[in-house]
């Protein structure tokens, strides 16, 4: 495999991007690892996100230059008892990260409003209501981004960062918010590409040593089909591009033309990285772990040959559950072992 080509962006801290891949420490980096999202669940103060993790076993298993992209929400600095502000388990994972010295990427927040407030961030959201719209701890998005980015941008453990997982301008329906019946009308693309040239650029001007990755599923969600994928990835404030894999070949999922083969051609015309920062096969009483492995592996070769900068597994859980159908992930899945042998 080749090396990434030498230019792109130093941003001055330890993950510097090239046009089609990361750097870490001056090093070529190819990263794998997992999504965990419930490692800031701490169920004496918040509210929680799943189960509670040992944090410490859990970045202990991981192998040098792993990476953990983790929620970092205002929900888990919220006490549940007296709605008070506490970042004592926001604060632990980045300790118990730097203790064991594993990279992470935090995630913001999510469109979905899972583990936050419950409600969708819909088109008007990322219009204005990022700035206006409080919610959990009496914040607003524009709140937390400058609050955390401003509380942990001193750790060198950070890899980057993720205002959004999984933006999209839809617009919910008299029927609701799912996205079997959302609605998008033209100018989705225009929101987006506004929304992150500003709160890029504000996360920058806090934070100009690190890159912002876009959180793109890279399908067909509104605001992002087709070339409008492109137009909202050349954000000057985006610097490393995304896509999410639930598909059951190793690179062609998603709609022609949002595909993953798509977006990577995209993402080398705009000379950005791109990442599969969630591949997720459901494994457990519907497939064996051993054999998910191996069709993690044959994703993770294959998408490298095409020319991704990266893949993260969906998702680590504490307490998996075997005799479901589910994208679980335990401490003992054969899939840590794939990490181990495919980050570079």
């Amino acid at each position: 495999m080749s090396a990434p080509s030498s230019s792109g962006h130093d941003f001055g801290g330890r993950v510097a991007t090239t046009d089609n891949g990361l750097l870490l420490d001056g090093h070529p980096w190819w990263p794998t690892g997992f999504n965990a999202y419930q490692l800031g669940t701490d169920w004496s103060v918040n509210r929680g996100c799943g189960a509670e993790v040992n944090l410490d076993d859990y970045f202990a298993r991981l192998p040098p230059h792993a990476l953990t992209r983790v929620n970092l929400y205002a929900m888990f600095v919220v006490d549940k008892k007296t709605g008070l502000v506490d970042y004592g388990p926001l604060d632990a994972v980045f300790d118990a990260a730097t203790r064991h010295r594993q990279m992470v990427l935090p995630v913001l927040t999510g469109s979905s409003g899972d583990c936050e407030d419950g409600k969708f961030k819909d088109r008007a959201w990322y219009g204005n209501a990022w700035q206006s719209r409080k919610s959990l701890g009496g914040m607003t998005f524009a709140d937390w981004l400058s609050t955390a980015v401003t509380r942990w941008k001193g750790r060198p453990v950070v890899a980057g960062w993720e205002l959004v997982g999984e933006p999209e301008a839809g617009v919910c329906s008299t029927q609701g918010c799912n996205w079997q019946v959302r609605q998008c009308p033209a100018g989705g693309a225009d929101v987006l590409r506004t929304f992150f040239d500003q709160a890029g650029e504000r996360l920058h001007s806090i934070d100009p040593h690190r890159p912002i990755f876009s959180g793109f599923i890279g399908g067909d969600q509104c605001g992002l089909t087709g070339a409008d994928y492109e137009r909202v990835g050349a954000s000057p404030q985006i610097d490393v591009l995304d896509f999410h894999d639930y598909g059951g070949g190793p690179t062609d999922y998603g709609p022609a033309g949002s595909d993953l083969p798509t977006r990577i051609q995209q993402a080398h015309t705009l000379r950005k990285p791109i990442m599969v920062n969630e591949i997720g096969i459901t494994a457990g009483s519907c497939l064996p772990v051993a054999t998910r492995a191996d069709q993690f592996r044959k994703k993770l070769a294959q998408q490298r040959s095409a020319g991704t900068a990266g893949g993260l597994f969906w998702a680590f859980v504490p307490d998996p559950r075997p005799s479901e159908c589910t994208y679980d992930i335990g401490p003992d899945d054969p899939a840590w072992k794939v990490v181990a042998d495919t980050v570079s």
